[in-house]
């Protein structure tokens, strides 16, 4: 799954990258609890959270020293490029930012809800014979038994209504969508100022993307239904909007986020805030947080039509339902409309090559 490894001369535009931005964004991770939130110690293609943390004080130094050059050397000498021989596929992501209320009214009907307390994550020490082993959670209910968590459709008929887990309300069902989709927004708030909010659980249906419906009905080639045509096309027909939502049975629970500054970004699934255009969604299963990534793919450059190189080492300290595979990344490009704009054209193809530590010692698969 990995290549032996490579000389970093042989990324193109390693040389070129803002290193100490990169070293500032692994970093982060080696701090106390955030050094291990959201990771654990099995290896992940050759790397494992003990090794990165390894890593660290090497890293601090280099950061001490200042220079881009320190922090370019400690990258070449504590680790190895290794390549994920898939072929690799990006996404982009960002926070947005949309109106809401503490309370609902005839304009704000549409909820993000809280995880319900009943939602367990299931492992072979608790799943039920009855369940499918592909499933990652279930409902208990008042009897002890687990029960699979109601799709999306049955949530939009009332499946969880009556149980406080209204969190906020937004005006319209699209833009809760897309907070579902992003996994964190800024909500402008009715009642004054801003409320965030950020992932907390799932319940674990498959993700499908709702796009599919422009392609299979012949309005669109596949590949070219982004973010911003498909909301075009559900704005002009908005008697498909209910339908269309219900083909993504997967469903989204989230929090008030109060940890992060106003400044920085959404919290992400290792615990830590976003860093636009460092931070990079990946699959847990195959990646461990905290693991440098080497990103280079051709992205739109803006103006609709051409593309401009990308290539960034970036870390891996988020993940997603839709980010399946190991070399399947999502960039965040930060909090607002104009990060917007350059995440909803992003889906491209890209060269993943990962930093493996030097001294892991795990046998990296090949």
């Amino acid at each position: 799954m990995l290549s032996p490894p490579l000389s970093f001369s042989d990324l193109p535009g390693w040389a070129q990258d803002d290193h100490r931005a990169a070293l500032a964004a692994f970093l982060r991770h080696c701090g106390g609890e955030a050094a291990s939130r959201g990771g654990e110690p099995a290896v992940r293609l050759g790397v494992s959270a003990q090794a990165l943390r390894r890593a660290c004080q090497a890293g601090e130094a280099a950061a001490k020293e200042g220079s881009g050059e320190a922090a370019r050397r400690f990258f070449e000498t504590a680790f190895e490029p290794r390549r994920v021989l898939t072929e690799g596929f990006v996404t982009g992501y960002f926070e947005p930012e949309y109106p809401g209320a503490l309370h609902r009214d005839a304009l704000y009907a549409t909820p993000l809800l809280r995880r319900p307390e009943n939602l367990v994550a299931l492992g072979d020490a608790n799943r039920p014979a009855h369940l499918p082993s592909s499933a990652p959670f279930a409902l208990r209910g008042p009897d002890g038994a687990l029960a699979l968590p109601p799709d999306r459709g049955e949530i939009m008929d009332g499946a969880l209504s009556g149980r406080g887990l209204e969190l906020v309300w937004l005006a319209d069902p699209v833009d809760a969508f897309y907070v579902h989709v992003q996994g964190s927004a800024r909500i402008r708030l009715k009642e004054g100022g801003v409320m965030r909010v950020g992932y907390a659980g799932k319940t674990g249906h498959l993700y499908s993307p709702i796009g599919r419906v422009m392609i299979e009905r012949g309005l669109a080639e596949p590949g070219t239904v982004t973010m911003d045509v498909l909301r075009g096309w559900l704005a002009r027909n908005p008697e498909e909007i209910d339908g269309v939502l219900r083909r993504n049975r997967s469903y989204i629970f989230f929090r008030e986020v109060s940890e992060a500054g106003p400044d920085e970004g959404p919290v992400g699934a290792a615990g830590l805030p976003l860093v636009a255009g460092r931070s990079l969604a990946v699959d847990a299963a195959f990646h461990a947080y905290g693991t440098p990534v080497f990103v280079s793919a051709d992205l739109p450059a803006g103006d609709g039509r051409s593309e401009t190189p990308f290539r960034r080492l970036m870390v891996a300290e988020d993940t997603g339902s839709a980010i399946v595979g190991p070399a399947r990344g999502d960039i965040f490009f930060g909090s607002g409309p104009q990060a917007g704009a350059q995440a909803g054209g992003v889906q491209h193809r890209a060269d993943m090559v990962i930093l493996v530590p030097r001294d892991a010692g795990t046998g990296a698969p090949r």
